[in-house]
């Protein structure tokens, strides 16, 4: 996981909600937005709160993790 905030122009960023995301719990949501060599995760009731960013491999691992569980 990158530690820093993210550099550049983010506001071009595409975000996404998974499709697993459960649309009657609108309290429990995260949005992701990809870019060259970060995935960004940000609450999709914050939007302009704080985000993280990962590397594309850290996020590989993330995802790989939580499909075995």
């Amino acid at each position: 996981m990158m530690r820093k905030a993210s550099a550049g122009d983010t506001s071009r960023l595409r975000w996404f909600k998974s499709s697993y995301s459960d649309s009657s719990n609108s309290s429990e949501c995260v949005e992701v937005a990809t870019a060259p060599g970060t995935i960004h995760v940000r609450d999709s009731k914050n939007t302009q709160g704080p985000r993280l960013g990962f590397t594309p491999g850290a996020w590989a691992d993330f995802v790989t993790y939580m499909v075995e569980r």
